[in-house]
């Protein structure tokens, strides 16, 4: 079974976090969370409060096979000053692990330079602040080697779609989307 790691900070996007899990989880994948909150406890941006398992600095990036990066409010105001999420995600990277983005979650990526030469999508007007790689604004979903990013909430599905094609295969993620009758 493919493992994987979501990491969840206060003001999250509760469906790209919670709506993308729960479809990897119905797609067999093992999604772990990890956040720096202390009490393991974040609240969503839209006031959901939600238990998480890990915190990120007990995490090995050897025991999961991708890192999934919602989006939301919180990254613009941890953008400049968040550094164990950014160490993670290079860690991911230098070993090749798939590392999906969605929403506003891209400019993580930018950040690092990991965009640079790569095909990418990200919520419109978050690209002027990645200054790299190629925007495709009219993709719902982009992969590129082994980054997925993702357009915005309203692609979940096809975001959580590709990641389980990408790690289970098509077969597998198409019963997914059977499932859920869409």
């Amino acid at each position: 079974m493919k493992k994987g790691l979501i990491v969840l900070f206060d003001n999250v996007e509760d469906s790209e976090a919670l709506a993308t899990r729960a479809l990897l989880v119905r797609g067999e994948i093992q999604v772990d969370t990890a956040t720096k909150n202390k009490n393991k406890q974040i609240r969503t941006a839209y006031g959901l409060s939600v238990n998480v398992e890990y915190l990120l600095d007990e995490i090995n990036p050897l025991d999961y096979d991708f890192l999934l990066i919602p989006g939301g409010k919180y990254v613009e105001q941890i953008i400049e000053s968040e550094k164990d999420l950014l160490k993670l995600m290079i860690e991911f990277n230098q070993k090749e692990k798939l590392i999906a983005a969605i929403c506003a979650g891209p400019r993580f990526l930018g950040k690092l330079n990991l965009l640079e030469n790569k095909n990418y999508t990200c919520y419109p007007g978050c690209e002027l602040k990645i200054n790299q790689g190629t925007y495709h604004k009219d993709q719902k979903v982009v992969i590129d080697s082994n980054i997925i990013t993702a357009r915005s909430a309203g692609v979940v599905i096809d975001f959580a779609y590709e990641i389980i094609k990408k790690l289970e295969g098509q077969e597998k993620a198409s019963k997914v989307l059977k499932e859920i009758v869409y």
